[in-house]
């Protein structure tokens, strides 16, 4: 008996479509019709996998017979072959490079940084004044990120670069991949121009960087300063231009996204729950006492980390893919080497086979009597296994580090009468996300 095909393909552009105009909603439905189920993307033959079993076997158990499916072909061009584009060999070469970068005794110098900025950046909210929160959160992501990689007078505007260019990149970027590859040569379709130009703007300047440091070779501090001096064990060699660049271009992009959305998520979801906001805000006040943030205090946030991790769950990343380097055996199955598998952290994670009343934000979910019956694979906001994201802990530190710092100071409270909208792309974007700044008293 074949894999059965998911229904609604339509000639040429096959689920694509559907896919695009209903996202999760599509990508959700695919569970009622089994563990694994075909879908077409245009002419490229998929398998989408449902089952956190699947998931955890080709992620995991399997990880090292497959690599990064068609989607992250598409961003190769701009991404490079940095650590979420690179595979094999290669990768492993590149993660051992850039790991330390991300060991805990870095992460304390790096959570300065970020209530540092969290601080500059609400240092000027005003009293009752309507804030854009997504903008502010994607801005203060990117500067966190920015920051920590470039700290001379040339990486500040690439900061400023990115600050512009990266939203445009991740944007249009999902977009782009799921659509037939033609479109992406469309020089009229504005995405593209848009697309196009923002990576343009971004590699001159990232590549102007790069020279300036080679130019004096001064250890600044900084993380290009350490992708820089980076030298392999095994061989003794050290990253080319290419290589920085693309571990760079990698770091902004990825490394802003998920905290970008989570922090605005976050403080969405703790606004519109009162006992949630009283319970964090008693916590922060018990805990720091009106002190800055460490990394020191995290284990003693637990309720404040509950709350981050049910803001990963509800607004994960959408869809990641893989690509069989060998023949396997998936789901009773066989299928040959080449064959590109599809999953979606957003669907296994609103799956109420795993999670009760999985619309419900519940951060008590995660209290660990209650998380340890979850099975593997049903909660990979970062992925998992060998491939998992290597700023993980980085992001995680960031989100609480920005939410205690905030919140310590401001309120922040819905506007009345606009309601707020997900809006899938490749994550769980609002689409708008205005709240009225409330200085704390």
């Amino acid at each position: 008996m074949p894999v059965p095909t998911a229904p609604g393909r339509l000639i040429f552009f096959g689920h694509t479509l559907s896919m695009l105009r209903h996202r999760v909603r599509f990508t959700s439905s695919l569970r009622e019709h089994g563990e694994i189920i075909e879908i077409h993307l245009g002419p490229l033959r998929t398998f989408f996998l449902t089952s956190p079993a699947l998931v955890t076997r080709i992620l995991v158990t399997e990880g090292a017979n497959f690599s990064k499916g068609a989607i992250f072909d598409r961003f190769r061009p701009f991404m490079g072959n940095g650590l979420v584009m690179s595979q094999g060999d290669f990768h492993r070469r590149q993660r051992r490079l850039v790991q330390p970068a991300f060991h805990r005794d870095r992460l304390a110098s790096y959570a300065a940084t970020m209530v540092r900025v969290a601080r500059e950046q609400t240092a000027a909210w005003q009293d009752g004044e309507v804030r854009q929160v997504d903008d502010d959160m994607q801005r203060l992501a990117i500067t966190v990120v920015g920051e920590t990689l470039f700290s001379t007078e040339l990486g500040k505007q690439a900061i400023a670069e990115a600050r512009r260019s990266i939203p445009i990149v991740l944007k249009e970027g999902m977009i782009r991949a799921l659509s037939p590859k033609f479109f992406e040569h469309v020089p009229l379709i504005p995405a593209n121009r848009r697309f196009d130009s923002a990576v343009e703007r971004l590699r001159r300047i990232v590549l102007e960087v790069i020279a300036s440091w080679r130019a004096d070779g001064e250890d600044h501090g900084d993380l290009l300063s350490m992708l820089m001096l980076a030298v392999d064990e095994d061989t003794g060699d050290r990253m080319t231009d290419q290589q920085v660049y693309d571990e760079v271009i990698t770091l902004l992009t990825a490394g802003s996204e998920t905290s970008a959305v989570t922090l605005t998520w976050f403080f969405h979801e703790v606004a519109r729950n009162p006992e949630i906001e009283r319970r964090i805000l008693d916590e922060l006040d018990r805990v720091l006492a009106g002190r800055p943030v460490t990394v020191d205090d995290l284990p003693a946030l637990e309720y404040t980390r509950r709350v981050v991790t049910e803001t990963l769950r509800m607004y994960p990343i959408w869809i990641l893919m893989r690509r069989a380097l060998t023949q396997v055996e998936i789901g009773g199955f066989p299928f040959p080497a080449g064959t590109e598998f599809m999953l979606s952290p957003y669907s296994l994670h609103f799956d109420p086979r795993y999670y009760a009343d999985p619309e419900q934000f519940d951060p008590d979910r995660w209290l660990p009597e209650r998380a340890a019956s979850l099975p593997k694979g049903a909660f990979v906001p970062f992925g998992t296994g060998a491939r998992q994201c290597v700023g993980k802990s980085f992001a995680e530190t960031e989100i609480t580090i920005v939410a205690a710092t905030v919140l310590t100071r401001w309120r922040l409270v819905p506007v009345p009468g606009k309601p707020v909208r997900t809006k899938v792309t490749s994550a769980a974007y609002p689409d708008r996300m205005p709240m009225t700044a409330l200085p704390r008293t």
